[in-house]
């Protein structure tokens, strides 16, 4: 599985983005994903994640009520929609695959498959 995560780019705070994860070679449908962000000298957290069929998701308490994933198995791509954004939002934001159907908040259960995009969210 090749992951390609795309959408991100410069708001100001309060603003909104949209982050799609597309995989190509193969089929994640099968797999949970996640949406992971590192910020400039900090360490890599988990943000999201969401079950194989959708039924199950998984937030970090700093995005909760703001941020929402969802996946789209026939077109191959999970989503994070990003709202109420704010500073400390910034980080270069990846998508990966868990080994399974579920995932966990746990980094450890992910795995990056590709670059990531870039989201400032200025003051």
């Amino acid at each position: 599985v090749q992951l390609q995560a795309s959408g991100g780019g410069l708001v100001q705070a309060g603003g909104s983005l949209r982050l799609s994860c597309a995989a190509s070679r193969r089929t994640f449908s099968s797999n949970a994903v996640a949406w992971l962000r590192q910020a400039p000298g900090k360490d890599r957290e988990f943000v999201a994640g969401i079950s194989w069929r959708g039924g199950t998701t998984l937030y970090d308490d700093s995005v909760k009520g703001r941020f929402t994933i969802s996946r789209d198995n026939a077109k191959n791509t999970v989503s994070l929609q990003m709202d109420s954004l704010r500073p400390e939002d910034t980080a270069v934001y990846y998508c990966a695959t868990a080994t399974g159907p579920y995932g966990s908040r746990q980094l450890g259960a992910y795995r990056i498959w590709g670059q990531g995009t870039l989201v400032t969210v200025s003051s």
